[in-house]
């Protein structure tokens, strides 16, 4: 891991946090929130007054995050939920992030803007198959720090032999993940940091363990607080990148202006710009806010452009950077994760695709291989992708789309497939070569 310098103030760490059933995640994001004194008295009175009337001897920090009734009454999360605390060091966003299968397509939605995956373990069960399905859609999804929490130490007397065992074995699937170069990731950048805790008894959370003397990574969140990651959402430093939402007309019929938000690199007045698909080139006359003109806007500011030329541009198109415009492309290659239980993917299949503010019919034209989670071997003998399963497809789109590869901004090369019939998004979507047209 790369770590700030002591004392400096970081950017906020924006994390996803997953695990298999009962490995405690819920416990030891309440232990972040009640420790870091980010819960409010009357919250923390409930929680305590709900643990006595289940007859417990101790407070149960997961009902901290236990928002809604149904996840109450089953001791389980269910929907994504954005926690936020913070330290004087830093500010934190986790993405509460449910660990069962059935909520996979939570997990993408959680982790498609993380810049860290902080994954969950009982130390009993060890490394399970919801753990590598974790750590699989996190590379996917481009995200290069996994944490692995090996939760419930306690119960395995604090020993660092089993500790060690289950961190090489996640290590050594990491390195085939790496191997693999699946998803966004290339080989080398998946970074591995294993650490042990309890989270019902604090130890090693916020403060070192005495049970633990043998540990040599610092607590949990000291490294969270230390830890320095890139930007989630890629594009940041790249090429600009702006999908227009809406075109705004002063009084109705004047000039132009054009909302979004930025998806890649930064705008500023003067710079030069190319709109697609009409390849007409102009620069940028000012970048509007609700408040007024600002200087420049980065990822992922939402803000209005007004150009020095008025050009026939319409929701869906893209204002882009004239050195480095995106791939114009109707056919691409993706790594699709289906994530309805109602149907399946197969070759001929039709769906809405929705990408970036674009929404357009698209064909499943060929089926290449769906990917063993356990195994990471890909299976080419696959006629369909059924719920949960992640395969490698060509799409074919009615109209010509303005991509990324998913690597090289997440922002435009993410998209969602949803069912024609139902309009239930179905699949989550990571570009990964374009096609014909302009396809360099």
């Amino acid at each position: 891991m790369t770590v700030a310098p002591h004392g400096a103030v970081l950017r906020p760490l924006r994390f996803v946090a997953t695990g298999s059933v009962d490995s405690g995640k819920s416990t030891i994001i309440g232990r972040l929130l009640h420790d870091s004194k980010s819960i409010f008295e009357d919250q923390l009175a409930a929680v305590e007054r709900s643990s006595r009337e289940a007859g417990l001897d101790h407070v149960n920090l997961a009902l901290l995050t236990h928002a809604l009734r149904a996840e109450r009454e089953q001791g389980i999360t269910i929907d994504v939920a954005y926690r936020y605390f913070a330290t004087p060091r830093r500010k934190f966003i986790i993405a509460d992030c449910p660990g069962h299968t059935q909520y996979t397509r939570n997990m993408v939605t959680g982790a498609s803007t993380a810049s860290l995956a902080l994954i969950l373990t009982d130390v009993l069960e060890g490394v399970v198959e919801q753990t590598r399905r974790h750590a699989v859609l996190a590379s996917l999804l481009g995200i290069r720090e996994l944490v692995l929490c090996v939760n419930k130490m306690d119960l395995a007397g604090y020993r660092q032999d089993r500790f060690e065992e289950i961190r090489q074995e996640f290590e050594a699937f990491a390195l085939g993940l790496d191997a693999q170069e699946l998803g966004a990731l290339g080989p080398g950048a998946i970074r591995v940091t294993a650490i042990p805790v309890s989270a019902l008894s604090g130890d090693h959370v916020v403060d070192p363990s005495e049970r633990m003397p043998w540990c040599d990574t610092p607590p949990l969140l000291r490294f969270l607080e230390d830890i320095e990651t890139e930007a989630a959402g890629g594009g940041g430093s790249g090429p600009r990148r702006f999908p227009v939402q809406n075109v705004i007309r002063a009084g109705g019929g004047g000039e132009p202006w054009y909302a979004g938000s930025v998806a890649g690199g930064v705008f500023r007045p003067g710079d030069e710009v190319v709109a697609l698909p009409s390849g007409r080139t102009t620069r940028i006359e000012s970048v509007e806010t609700a408040t007024g003109p600002i200087e420049e806007a980065a990822v992922p500011r939402a803000v209005t452009l007004r150009l020095r030329d008025s050009l026939e541009i319409a929701r869906g198109d893209m204002i882009a950077d004239v050195e480095r415009p995106p791939a114009v492309s109707r056919q691409f290659d993706a790594t699709i994760c289906w994530l309805s239980d109602h149907g399946e993917l197969a070759v001929g299949r039709s769906y809405w695709l929705k990408h970036t503010t674009n929404r357009v019919r698209a064909r499943v034209v060929a089926l290449y291989h769906h990917i063993d989670v356990n195994t990471l071997a890909p299976d080419s003998d696959t006629t369909a992708l059924t719920f949960n399963q992640i395969g490698l497809v060509r799409l074919e789109a009615d109209e010509p789309l303005y991509l990324d590869r998913y690597a090289e901004n997440r922002g435009t090369g993410a998209f969602i497939l949803i069912d024609e019939s139902s309009n239930d998004t179905v699949a989550a979507g990571m570009v990964e070569t374009r096609h014909g047209e302009d396809a360099a």
